[in-house]
Parts: C-alpha cells; sequence; structure tokens
C-alpha cells in the first residue's frame, strides 16, 4: 500500500517499465530503477524527484496512451514531485495553503509588505516618500537599515529553516544515510549533473515540446534561471560585507560589483522565467501536471517581479520614484522568501539530493 494514489501510480508505471526497459539509456530514472525490484513509497520519491521532465521516455514507450497500459512516465512523475513539496513541507499547516493559492499568496504577501513599507515612511514624514534622494545611504531614509535587516532578515533565515527541515525529512524518506552527503566523489558528480543540467538532454536530444521534437530550450532558460538567481545571491553577499566589513554603504555605483553581478543575474531573471513559462505552455499537455500549474507559475513570477522591480529601482533610484519601486522591490524579496519551501524552488534542492543518491548509487554497483 502507498500513501497517495498517485504513488500508486507511480509504482505501477515503474514495475511495467522495469520489464520492458526500452527507455534504460534515456536518463537517470530507468537505470536507478533497475537496481530495483520493490517501490515503496520513499524510492518513488527519489525517482519523481531524480526525473527531470524532458518528455523522451513519453515519445519512445510503446505502452503510451492510447495504449491500454498508459504508461505516461513524465505526468505522474511531475504529479509525484508536486506533491513530495506538500509532503515534506514544514510546518506542514502552510503545504497545502502555498499549492492551492500560490500565486494569490505570494502577490499578497508582497503588496502586503510594500504597503507596510508605504505606511512606515509617511507616518515618519511623507514628503520623504516621494522626495529624491542620492548617494550612500539613500535607501535608508525610507526604512533604517537596522530595520530591514530585521524584517528580512527574519524571513530569510525563515525559508533556510523550513527548506533545511525539508530537505532533512526528504533525506530520511528515501533511506539514505547521511554519511552520503560527505562523500566527496558521489557531491561532485551531483554538482556537475545539476549544473549543466545532464539529464534535460533525453538520451542525447534536448528537450522537446511536443512530438515532433520542437526543442523547448528549457536547459537554456533554467540556466538563465539559476545563474541569475545565484548571482543576485553573490550581488546581495558581496553588498553585505561592503557594509558590515568595510563600511560602504548603499546604494552603489553602477560599476561596483554588487551592481554589477545583480545586473547580470537580474537580466537572467527576465530571461529565464519568462522562456521557462511559455516552455511549459506550449508543452504537450499529455505529460503536464495541470492541477499544480498556479505553483509554478507563482515562483516564476515571484523571480521575474523580484528582477523586474530591482532592475527599475537600479536605474530610477535618483529620482522621485525611488520611494514606491524600493517599497515594491522589497515586498516581493519578501514575499519570494517565505514562499520559496512550499513551492517550486524545494525541488531544486531535491533534485540535487536524488542526484547524489544516484551518483553514490552508480558508483557502488560500478
Amino acid at each position: 500500500m502507498h500513501g497517495t494514489d498517485t504513488l500508486t501510480e507511480a509504482d505501477r508505471l515503474m514495475t511495467v517499465c522495469n520489464s520492458c526497459r526500452y527507455c534504460e539509456g534515456l536518463c537517470a530514472v530507468f537505470p536507478a530503477m533497475i537496481m530495483r525490484q520493490e517501490f515503496p513509497d520513499g524510492d518513488l520519491n527519489y525517482l519523481a524527484n531524480l526525473c527531470h521532465g524532458c518528455g523522451a521516455c513519453f515519445y519512445d514507450c510503446q505502452f503510451a496512451p492510447p495504449h491500454e497500459f498508459k504508461v505516461n512516465v513524465p505526468k505522474v512523475m511531475a504529479q509525484a514531485r508536486a506533491e513530495s513539496y506538500e509532503a515534506y513541507a514544514w510546518p506542514r499547516a502552510f503545504s497545502g495553503l502555498f499549492a492551492r493559492n500560490g500565486l494569490a499568496i505570494s502577490i499578497i504577501a508582497a503588496l502586503s509588505v510594500a504597503i507596510f513599507i508605504f505606511g512606515f515612511a509617511v507616518v515618519n514624514d511623507p514628503a520623504v516618500f516621494f522626495g529624491v534622494h542620492t548617494g550612500p545611504g539613500s535607501f535608508y531614509v525610507l526604512m533604517p537599515h537596522n530595520s530591514m535587516v530585521v524584517l528580512f532578515g527574519a524571513a530569510f533565515l525563515y525559508a533556510i529553516v523550513a527548506s533545511i527541515m525539508g530537505a532533512r525529512m526528504f533525506w530520511r524518506d528515501i533511506g539514505e544515510p547521511a554519511s552520503t552527503l560527505r562523500e566527496p566523489q558521489s557531491l561532485w558528480q551531483a554538482m556537475k549533473d545539476a549544473g549543466k543540467l545532464r539529464y534535460l538532454d533525453g538520451g542525447g536530444a534536448d528537450c522537446s515540446a511536443d512530438e515532433d521534437a520542437t526543442p523547448d530550450h528549457r536547459r537554456f532558460y533554467h540556466h538563465c534561471t539559476f545563474y541569475g538567481f545565484m548571482l543576485c545571491f553573490a550581488a546581495t553577499s558581496v553588498a553585505t560585507l561592503y557594509h558590515y566589513l568595510l563600511g560602504m554603504v548603499a546604494p552603489y555605483p553602477w560599476y561596483d560589483a554588487p551592481v554589477v553581478l545583480g545586473t547580470i543575474g537580474g537580466i537572467g531573471l527576465l530571461i529565464g522565467p519568462v522562456g521557462l513559462l511559455k516552455a511549459k505552455l506550449k508543452r504537450d499537455p499529455d505529460m503536464q501536471d495541470k492541477e499544480r500549474f498556479g505553483m509554478d507559475v507563482a515562483f516564476l513570477a515571484m523571480l521575474f517581479l523580484t528582477s523586474l522591480t530591482g532592475l527599475a529601482l537600479l536605474f530610477l533610484r535618483d529620482t522621485s520614484a525611488m520611494g514606491i519601486l524600493l517599497a515594491l522591490h522589497l515586498g516581493v524579496v519578501f514575499s519570494l522568501f517565505i514562499t520559496m519551501p512550499y513551492g517550486k524552488f524545494v525541488h531544486g534542492i531535491y533534485r540535487f539530493m536524488a542526484l547524489v543518491r544516484y551518483a553514490r548509487e552508480s558508483h557502488t554497483t560500478t
């Protein structure tokens, strides 16, 4: 017996696929599947998060719909992945809320914080919010630096703790010992596979949007999104070092490291989420988990809005629009932080951990 109907169906599919093995060379899922004769819930969640949804097996499978076996691995694995985000969410009380209303909650949270910052500034001095402020420390005219640190530091810390707790539950459920995460060989192989999105190639070809093998360029858009996010994180980290170690107060000149890193990363976060959403809309509907479409859109929308408001703030920070743009940007960032552990963001964590386990298994069996 399995915990959900989706996992029961995933077990059926893996049993059929294990008898056929035609797709063995397409990705990591099928070699990992072959190492098993039974599929408990933890192993199915491991395989689901190891799946990159390239779609190659769907078009290669002789038992795919309309065959009576109805083997649709990409769709069922997508459903199992989404359910795993809820199953491992911490605290559990929040998981279903974000899954059902992710986009609405994200936007409401962003606007709520923006309004709070607006009210904070207006109560102190209404003219400050719409005034022109330039030079170091101009951002903190609207809201003191320490207040920003407390508010957003708490939100970021919450996101980190919730994500770690979820990852811990995932790792325990798939039955992998903690020692695997300390194996240099497995970690390095997983980092290489994740960094270049190796298993989005579908066994040699790229991801396709339909049966005609129309490329959807998901690998490129994923790279724009991931590396854009990492560059923006690097920009924030460098700015933190500037502030606390060097006494250099934001905003910084356009040629300084935090601005350069943030600008390049921001461009990536404009291109990547839009491209991923476009690819999702073009994708064969037979492979999609339509019930969680909103959750995916919420994460992409928050990444895009974070970049859009951040770049707008960069270019208009010396104008009277700075106040409202800063409030909107901080609101979106806050919303992104508190929703990250309950949506598509965690798929990156679980997928990397699944890749670590697969690297360890592959090394052990060779």
